[in-house]
């Protein structure tokens, strides 16, 4: 006789110990999605309320009237805050171009020190930027305090383009300094082998090589010019104002004027096509590249 097979029943994956995580894999998913939206959307809010507020009618933040474009016509027509504006274009420009020109060539010099000289430079370096600015603003008033007795109008122009100068120089400092460290360290040397002379070398071969680092210490060192305002406030006088320091001095009003509102949401859209024109520019060019 044969003997009779002993059918066993079949183990589930569940009596093995496997748990199905896939509904709790989808949620979490949709978690993930619901807070990078909530994220952006919360980082980009005050724009969003500036942008509404832009083609409101009301001067009143706290209520919509109706949709128009009259605040974008009348931006430019009350005389201090065109003024202001000039100022702050004025400044933020001039200081960003000093800073550029000076911050490259000491960039390059710190580059090319030994590394003992090079850190100690770099912690003096840094230490307008581990400062806080109503430190900087405060002891930047006092030391133009000093010249008061030999210039009672010093406080102006010239005080606020030098206080913007001191704190943004460090950064085209720490956006050439890396690029310097991704070229050959032997290019200059390279070139004035070949009979070009130290400064023409650090003009037409050192510099076009780190355009790059020089580009992005220039837009990183406007933008933070262009919106300071505490550092301004102290070490401004004699009725120059920028734009933050004339909405500081409005914020007293019941509203502010809407050419405000207009204005700081046409320079947002400004920023963001000329970020875009460079993203894709710089795409390009390394397609481009690449295909050579």
């Amino acid at each position: 006789m044969m003997s009779q097979e002993v059918k066993y029943p079949k183990a589930t994956l569940e009596e093995y110990g496997y748990k199905d995580y896939r509904v709790l894999t989808m949620i979490w998913k949709i978690a993930k999605i619901i807070l990078v939206i909530f994220s952006i959307f919360m980082l980009y809010l005050s724009v969003i309320v500036i942008a509404i507020q832009s083609f409101n009618s009301s001067a009143s933040t706290t209520e919509f009237q109706s949709f128009t474009f009259d605040n974008y016509l009348q931006m430019f027509s009350k005389r201090s805050l065109t003024n202001s504006i000039k100022n702050t274009f004025l400044v933020s420009i001039t200081a960003t171009l000093i800073a550029a020109v000076l911050g490259t060539f000491v960039a390059i010099g710190i580059f090319y020190l030994p590394p003992k000289i090079k850190s100690r430079l770099m912690l003096l370096n840094n230490i307008p930027l581990l400062n806080a600015d109503i430190v900087t603003g405060i002891s930047l008033m006092l030391i133009f305090s000093l010249l008061l007795p030999i210039n009672r109008h010093i406080f102006g122009f010239w005080t606020i383009l030098i206080a913007h100068l001191f704190f943004i120089f460090p950064y085209i400092i720490l956006s050439v300094l890396p690029k310097m460290k991704e070229i050959d360290p032997n290019l200059m040397d390279a070139s004035m082998d070949l009979g070009i002379k130290p400064m023409k070398s650090v003009i037409r071969v050192l510099i076009p090589a780190i355009r790059g680092g020089i580009f992005s210490g220039v837009v990183l060192a406007f933008t933070i010019s262009f919106e300071d305002f505490v550092v301004g406030y102290f070490t401004t006088g004699n009725g120059f104002n920028t734009l933050s320091i004339w909405i500081y001095s409005s914020i007293g009003k019941k509203s502010l004027f809407p050419g405000v509102y207009a204005f700081s949401t046409a320079l947002t859209l400004i920023s963001m096509v000329l970020i875009i024109i460079y993203a894709i520019w710089t795409k390009g060019r390394r397609s481009h590249a690449k295909k050579n």
